[in-house]
């Protein structure tokens, strides 16, 4: 615990002042984006990890019957090298046909792995429906399984997920609307007011005034040249511009699964005097031999003992000053030698006190 507190303070720090970004860095071009791909599908070749489901099943009809195979209705297909699958990609922005995707391969029924699988033609479609790429190849697979006669099993990662590097393959381009209308909009990725308004400055600033308008706390809306080239080159030059972004809101970010704890740079205190402390309380089993008398017809017992001990923390109270910071909270915590837990506890009795300027977030 000690030592977690020992780093508690450069952690905290880490959280700096607003420096200069990139636009890059801050905000996205409106309708420059991926769009996700989904696709059902089959993967053959399995080593009897399959699956006997009854949609694996009418799926393996359904692919033998596009190759001109038909199977008798009363005839059990037998799938065990067969697994039903979901495949999904992400679709970059101005992707064109002819260019190659990653794919990711997941199991929907009870294979037990993918491993030595080989994915079928599979269509990847978008969210209007149309198809956008076509799948198709050998599975990478980090993930395994096995399992013994006796039930007894062991995992190593996840057997029934694989990928297949550069397995789709682009088919259809998404219309974007980077070259339409007269204005380009950048998009915060952290909604702002004061970033906001300073990035539409920093742009006026370098290309001239009313080239730029904030229009909210999230979007600027930009002037920009028709002709595709030169907005190319125009977006080239603006996406690298510097500028100051707003300080973010003041917060304290407190994740009680794994005792990390994030302060803000703009999280103050008001006068408050901090005490925290409690009980130690020790249990201990000391069991006793009890003998009978020797002309008694008794028998040798154990009888129980149990001894607990309660005794008092050595806790120490503790004072903040108005206005005091980030730097100050940490040093004077780390000199008590305070706990995660106990830190946990301690800022979240002073938010209720109200002695904190700022948020107080648990995840």
């Amino acid at each position: 615990m000690k030592r977690f507190m020992a780093v508690l303070l450069p952690l905290a720090l880490m959280v700096l002042p607003a420096q200069a970004a990139r636009i890059k860095d801050v905000a996205d071009i409106e309708g420059v984006r991926s769009n996700q791909l989904v696709g059902y599908g089959l993967v053959v070749g399995l080593p009897g990890t399959g699956e006997q489901g009854a949609f694996t099943e009418q799926s393996f009809r359904t692919m033998l019957t596009n190759f001109g195979i038909t199977l008798p209705a009363n005839l059990k297909a037998q799938t065990k090298n067969v697994a039903a699958v979901v495949v999904h990609a992400e679709l970059p922005a101005f992707a064109k046909p002819g260019q190659t995707l990653n794919v990711t391969v997941s199991s929907v029924g009870s294979a037990k792995g993918l491993r030595g699988g080989t994915l079928m033609q599979t269509f990847l479609k978008g969210l209007d429906g149309n198809v956008y790429a076509v799948a198709q190849g050998s599975l990478i697979v980090s993930g395994l399984g096995a399992e013994g006669l006796d039930g007894s099993r062991i995992l190593v990662n996840t057997p029934t997920v694989g990928s297949i590097p550069n397995g789709a393959m682009v088919e259809r381009e998404v219309v974007s609307p980077f070259a339409q209308g007269d204005f380009i909009t950048f998009n915060l990725k952290q909604s702002d007011f004061t970033t906001s308004k300073r990035l539409a400055e920093a742009i006026n600033a370098f290309m001239g005034a009313d080239t730029a308008y904030s229009m909210d706390a999230t979007s600027v809306q930009v002037r920009a040249p028709r002709d595709i080239s030169q907005r190319v080159s125009y977006l080239s030059t603006l996406e690298n511009l510097t500028f100051e972004p707003g300080d973010n809101a003041a917060k304290i970010i407190i994740n009680s699964r794994t005792g990390t704890i994030v302060i803000g740079k703009e999280v103050r205190l008001f006068p408050a005097a901090v005490t925290h402390g409690g009980l130690t309380v020790t249990i201990a089993e000391n069991p006793r031999v009890v003998q009978p008398n020797p002309l008694a017809e008794g028998q040798t017992a154990i009888e129980e003992n149990t001894i607990i001990d309660v005794r008092p923390d050595q806790s120490r109270m503790f004072k903040f000053d108005p206005g005091v910071t980030l730097d100050d909270l940490v040093r004077t915590v780390n000199a008590v030698g305070a706990a995660p837990g106990d830190l946990m506890a301690i800022l979240e009795a002073l938010k209720e006190a109200g002695a904190i300027h700022g948020e107080l977030v648990v995840i």
